[in-house]
C-alpha cells in the first residue's frame, strides 16, 4: 500500500504561481509513476503530468510550458510549480502513484483556484 498526501493548494490570481507537493508514504518502493491530476467542476478527472522513474514527463497541452512536475525519490516527494495560472487551472489536484503491478494510489486532493 501506498499513501499520499498532498499540499499547497489555495486561492490564487490569474498570472500567479503555486506550487503544490505530495509526499508519499508506505511500499514506496513498488512505485513506478507518480503524477497529478486534476477535476473541474462538472467536468471528468484529467491527467495532468506525470513522471517515471527514469526521469521522463509528461504533461497535458493545456499546461505544457505552464505547469513543471518533478519528483525527489529520496524524500519520497513529487511537486507540480504551477506558473502564468488561469481561471480554467480552477479544479482539485489530485496526486496519483502507479506501481508495477499497475494498481493505482490516489490522495484526498487538494482545491485550487484561480479568480481575481
Amino acid at each position: 500500500q501506498v499513501q499520499l498526501v498532498e499540499s499547497g493548494g489555495g486561492l490564487v490570481q490569474p498570472g500567479g504561481s503555486l506550487r503544490l507537493s505530495c509526499a508519499a508514504s508506505g511500499n514506496i518502493f513498488s512505485i513506478n509513476t507518480m503524477g497529478w491530476y486534476r477535476q473541474a467542476p462538472g467536468k471528468q478527472r484529467e491527467l495532468v503530468a506525470v513522471t517515471t522513474n527514469g526521469g521522463s514527463r509528461n504533461y497535458v497541452d493545456s499546461v505544457k510550458g505552464r505547469f513543471t512536475i518533478s519528483r525527489d525519490s529520496a524524500k519520497n516527494t513529487v511537486t507540480l510549480q504551477m506558473n502564468s495560472l488561469k481561471p480554467e487551472d480552477t479544479a482539485v489536484y489530485y496526486c496519483q502513484a502507479k506501481d508495477y503491478y499497475d494498481v493505482n494510489y490516489w490522495g484526498k486532493g487538494t482545491l485550487v483556484t484561480v479568480s481575481s
